[in-house]
């Protein structure tokens, strides 16, 4: 996620601009502080709403952790678990390595 300050806003809007047409969420602040968030406008956007989208995009980018992500959507941990494994973003990423020392561990 791009930041960009109040300043930003003035000088680098063809940046944010071109941020939002590939997709990418960006925050804007002030004097160091967050005051906003520049959210694309997608299909997505407009069907699924702005919490759930942005919680979306906050969880897939590793902003949000899964439970704070659910929150921000509105809805309970495991129904938004359950939303994100229906639009193909994975609730569990593991390297190679910690999913076998899980799968180790779950065959003790």
């Amino acid at each position: 996620m791009q930041t960009f300050s109040i300043r930003d806003l003035r000088e680098r809007s063809g940046e944010l601009t071109r941020e939002a047409e590939i997709g990418h969420v960006s925050l804007i602040t002030k004097r160091g502080q967050p005051i906003m968030v520049a959210l694309p406008f997608t299909d997505t956007l407009l069907d699924r709403g702005v919490r759930v989208a942005l919680a979306e995009h906050l969880f897939k980018e590793g902003v949000l952790s899964l439970g704070k992500a659910a929150k921000m959507a509105g809805m309970a941990y495991v129904l938004f678990s359950e939303h994100l494994s229906r639009i193909g973003i994975p609730v569990v990423d593991y390297s190679p390595d910690e999913l076998e020392a899980e799968l180790e561990a779950a065959a003790l």
